[in-house]
């Protein structure tokens, strides 16, 4: 009887099933596409649109009377004018050195405040529903306007406020303190109350999910308190650190209320001087500041993440 060769079903069904996989794989890159497709049209129009017309308006001529759509560089000339004559910082480098001075004071008060508010939230506090309440405690102020927040320290710290009453009260003083108001202390200590809640969120958020059995390990092998919280929790909150980090920068770079309210309107910063341009109309002259200023800000972002790669991280 001669053998009879049937055919390889295997070999023959495989081009179907690897076309049928094919075709499934594209209906769920497909639907992804659709679901992002929302938060991809509002991030184009309210994000991507406006700064693309920031950076075209920084390009356009202007004189007293109107604004003239024909290319020129001069008003980024204009923002660096005078940085090029190897003599005095320009006016650019100083505001910027200023704005960039109290940037690094408000994180380095804003993460010692928030890290040490969320390690009490996070470790401390045992009930889970007094933890929830003592952290919405801490957006309370967000009830009230940044601007009535602000003003509220004008009673305290002025010259015949509280601070200085009491002070004298007490002896400690002869005569009322002048650097407690429209000063670079008042200004800081503004971004201090208004952007700590900005650091404890995100580093809560990172202490939350430590798992509780890495701490106990760290006891066991006979590590401190203080080894402990260097060596785990630290390096487990890096993420939110960044974060925070990010917010409080960008909110102090870009401020501008803050500086003219708690300063007395004679305190230099960036966006006080995209302010007052905006203010006298002049839109090319503040659009070019504010791509720098969105340059700067960004170098300062990326420097952060070549430190923390929050990708890997998260």
């Amino acid at each position: 009887m001669s053998d009879i060769a049937l055919p390889n079903t295997a070999n023959a069904a495989k081009p179907a099933v690897d076309a049928a996989a094919k075709a499934g794989s594209r209906r769920p890159r497909r639907l992804t596409y659709l679901q992002a497709a929302p938060l991809a049209l509002v991030f184009l129009v309210f994000f991507a649109v406006p700064l693309l017309l920031t950076l075209m308006v920084s390009f356009w001529e202007y004189n007293e009377y109107a604004i003239i759509p024909a290319f020129t560089l001069q008003n980024y000339r204009d923002v660096f004018d005078g940085c090029w004559n190897g003599a005095d910082l320009c006016t650019t480098a100083r505001t910027y050195l200023s704005t960039l001075k109290f940037c690094a004071l408000t994180l380095v008060f804003t993460l010692l405040i928030g890290f040490t508010v969320a390690y009490f939230l996070a470790f401390h506090v045992r009930a889970r529903t007094v933890q929830m309440g003592l952290f919405l405690l801490c957006t309370i102020p967000f009830w009230t306007s940044n601007v009535i927040r602000m003003i509220s320290w004008i009673p305290l710290l002025g010259r015949n406020g509280l601070v200085n009453e009491a002070l004298q009260g007490a002896g400690l003083t002869s005569k009322p303190l002048e650097g407690l108001l429209y000063s670079d202390f008042a200004v800081t200590l503004a971004f201090v109350h208004l952007d700590t809640v900005f650091m404890i969120v995100p580093i809560f958020n990172s202490m939350a999910r430590i798992d509780r059995s890495l701490i106990e390990a760290a006891y066991d092998a006979g590590a401190s308190g203080w080894q402990t919280l260097w060596s785990v929790v630290v390096p487990l909150c890096k993420p939110g650190i960044a974060i925070g980090t990010i917010f409080v920068a960008t909110l102090v770079m870009g401020d501008f209320v803050t500086v003219g309210v708690m300063g007395g309107q004679q305190i230099a910063s960036v966006g006080k001087v995209i302010q007052v341009q905006m203010s006298y109309l002049q839109f090319p002259a503040a659009a070019a500041n504010a791509v720098v200023m969105l340059a700067a800000v960004m170098l300062m972002i990326l420097g952060l993440t070549r430190v923390i790669d929050l990708r890997r991280e998260l």
